[in-house]
């Protein structure tokens, strides 16, 4: 047969389809006892008709998978192929199951090399999906063990087929399908003489899979993020700023955005209202007014329902400057992130001091991290943060040239790339020569992705025109890197060798304690 002969049609299976599937059933286990009864099937098909599936080729059935639904706390546990069924060979399907338990795929012996195989399982995915559930469990055969028994254990042969260094037709293709071995069954299918009657548990994680929570609780996967690209202008007191964040964030949040972003240093221009003959003076004159700004944007937060990533501001601690950025979140609550490290003008210029933590955050619109600007040019961070489950990360920055702004802008990409997930850079623009330092900016505030076929060709998602204020949004969807981490082109996280090397982090650890040195 021919590719051009084929006409291939994926559909549930009927009933009127038992003569057809019993003798392709029995074709295929005759070592086993070959098919099902058919009120056995009709039952099957009765219960939950959306598992039976089968390939169609011009009228003939040449593929078939058979599932039930089960629960996973019983099944993903050891058990034998007879608890699937009652004393009539009634397959057991408890509808309110949240496992798929998959009991056959069988392929027309005739139809072999079209890969139906594989159609058949990710339609049986997908219905995982589209169902909820948590995981897809069966039992896997291991047809060529009698071949071996004689010298090796059925865990050896098993790590064999792992490595590829046996082949076994039915685990090796199960393996390739991203299912992975749990455990091994003793006695699964005591005829099974080709088996010599072991079987392997094996499971598909439905990565996607939410628990039951109510619908106000449950969490958006898709997140629209607005970044103000904030012009510096030259302004005449602190109210007159507050109303141009309200201004934004107003803006922003009528496109219903989940976050609100302003860049590094936005209310600098305050600077100019003191005497800077001494930039040290200078920035904590700023520090001053940032606990109004963090109060104020917070209660923005809340009455404009968007969570808001403030940019970053000094603050004076025991007399130490540190530059911090806050995430007021729209229910009222506040974290901060400190700036770890400082750039040698902020050393110099300003004396400033770095942090000395980074930390993930739970939001109602994912987990999200920030590191400004400098910070992003230093990968064990972004690391630190991927190992805790981040999903977009906010880069608030202030450059003032361009090769300044593209060290910042390429390494926010990298970091998009080697721990899968997006990354908002949001930074200042124009010119403010009377105020010391604020004399030159560059920025091109921008949203990136990985670089995948999920994602845009060129793994930007957004980007603001150089040099000019404006408004960039961004939709994410967090589910794309949830397909990414596990079923991407590549898979950077998963393919680390921590068997070779590892980040690891100091902070909270003792180090009077010679063990944690």
């Amino acid at each position: 047969m021919t590719p051009d002969e084929l006409h291939l049609q994926l559909r549930n299976l009927r009933q009127e389809d038992y003569p057809q599937l019993k003798a392709l059933m029995d074709r295929v286990y005759p070592d086993i006892g070959g098919a099902w009864g058919e009120h056995t099937i009709t039952r099957l098909i009765k219960e939950f008709e959306e598992g039976q599936l089968c390939l169609e080729d011009n009228g003939r059935i040449v593929g078939v998978a058979l599932t039930v639904r089960v629960k996973y706390g019983r099944f993903s546990n050891p058990h034998t192929y007879d608890d699937l069924m009652d004393a009539r060979e009634n397959i057991l399907n408890d509808r309110k199951g949240d496992a798929l338990y998959g009991l056959d795929v069988l392929i027309d012996p005739d139809y072999r090399g079209y890969r139906l195989g594989r159609r058949l399982y990710d339609a049986r995915k997908e219905l995982c999906r589209q169902l909820n559930l948590k995981a897809i469990l069966a039992g896997g055969r291991i047809v060529n063990f009698h071949k071996y028994a004689d010298e090796l254990t059925p865990g050896q042969y098993i790590e064999q087929v792992h490595r590829r260094e046996i082949y076994d037709p039915i685990l090796t293709f199960q393996l390739a399908n991203d299912f992975t071995v749990k455990r091994l069954l003793g006695k699964y299918l005591p005829e099974d003489k080709r088996s010599v009657g072991f079987a392997t548990l094996l499971e598909w994680d439905n990565f996607l899979y939410e628990p039951s929570d109510s619908v106000i609780s449950s969490r958006s996967r898709n997140v629209r993020v607005g970044a103000v690209q904030w012009q510096m202008r030259e302004i005449e007191s602190v109210d007159e700023m507050l109303k141009q964040v309200e201004y934004f964030v107003d803006a922003i949040s009528s496109y219903q955005s989940d976050f609100a972003v302003f860049p590094e240093f936005f209310n600098a221009p305050l600077m100019g209202l003191t005497d800077q003959s001494q930039q040290k003076d200078a920035i904590r004159f700023l520090a001053g007014f940032t606990d109004q700004f963090k109060r104020h944007m917070s209660q923005l937060a809340v009455s404009y329902n968007v969570n808001i990533i403030t940019g970053s501001m000094p603050i004076n601690e025991d007399d130490t400057i540190y530059n911090v950025s806050y995430l007021c979140r729209r229910d009222g609550t506040i974290e901060e992130q400190r700036k770890i490290h400082v750039t040698p003008h902020e050393k110099r210029d300003w004396v400033i001091e770095g942090g000395d933590k980074v930390q993930v955050f739970d939001t109602d619109a994912g987990r999200i991290g920030i590191l400004i600007c400098y910070d992003v040019e230093f990968p064990e961070l972004g690391r630190l943060m991927a190992a805790e489950g981040l999903e977009i990360l906010f880069v608030p920055f202030w450059t003032d040239t361009r090769n300044a702004y593209l060290r910042v802008r390429h390494c926010a990409q990298a970091r998009a790339v080697e721990n899968e997930c997006y990354v908002v850079l949001c930074g200042s623009v124009g010119n403010l020569p009377q105020v010391e330092s604020l004399d030159v900016q560059y920025a091109q505030s921008a949203v990136f992705s990985p670089s995948d076929f999920a994602f845009p060709h060129d793994a930007t998602t957004a980007e603001a025109t150089p040099n000019t204020e404006q408004l960039i949004f961004s939709d994410l969807n967090l589910d794309e890197l949830r397909y990414l981490h596990h079923e991407g082109s590549v898979t950077n996280l998963k393919d680390r060798r921590t068997d070779l090397y590892e980040v690891t982090r100091k902070w909270g650890l003792d180090f009077t304690d010679p063990e944690q040195k």
